[in-house]
């Protein structure tokens, strides 16, 4: 069961998938789907699940050099997206929730729980939670460009040239230097002088 909602989830989004289109792709009656998952919403968040464990990708991307956090996670991140199984779960979460707010809302719910709260309070950014939104940002721009969309020359890069190109932006969002600090700040200054002109 969860298996087939995974997959209509990811190919007709959350609107269109019903307990019913699932019991019929599963072989079962829609009664059981009712009885295991008590209702659409909970199938949702069943079937969304991440495909990989947020503590020890965590560890992965925290630990050792802290000049290298950008290319451990960029590593990570292009390893989940290009893997067959992991990369169609994690890359249906972005149209489905972009088409559904009912779904934005679990999506980000889920993402919140599992990996930005405990992420905002580990790493060394001086802003900690604008950090983590900002690599969600790059993370999720280069699902919807790179596989959803298929933006070129993003879309035919090899993985590795997608590391290379990505790990600087998140290096410089992780880090614990001034930048992201004087990065936030420019904007209102900037409107500040502009209001004087």
């Amino acid at each position: 069961m969860l298996a087939a909602a995974q997959r209509q989830f990811a190919d007709t989004g959350y609107d269109r998938t019903t307990m019913r289109s699932v019991a019929i792709e599963a072989a079962v009656d829609q009664k059981l789907v009712a009885y295991f998952f008590g209702s659409k919403q909970a199938l949702f968040v069943a079937a969304t699940r991440l495909p990989f464990d947020p503590v020890a990708a965590m560890a992965t991307v925290l630990g050792g050099d802290p000049a290298g956090m950008g290319e451990r996670l960029a590593r990570l991140v292009l390893g989940l997206l290009e893997d067959p199984d992991a990369g169609s779960r994690l890359i249906g979460l972005v149209p489905a929730a972009a088409a559904e707010p009912e779904a934005a809302r679990m999506v980000r719910d889920l993402f919140m729980r599992e990996i930005w709260t405990p992420a905002s309070e580990s790493i060394p950014a001086s802003k900690p939670k604008l950090a983590v939104n900002l690599v969600a940002t790059q993370v999720l721009g280069l699902v919807m460009a790179r596989y959803v969309i298929r933006a070129e020359p993003l879309a035919s890069l090899p993985a590795e040239a997608v590391v290379a190109s990505l790990a600087p932006i998140l290096q410089r969002l992780l880090s614990s230097d001034r930048k992201l600090r004087q990065n936030v700040e420019m904007p209102k200054a900037a409107l500040e002088r502009g209001s004087q002109a």
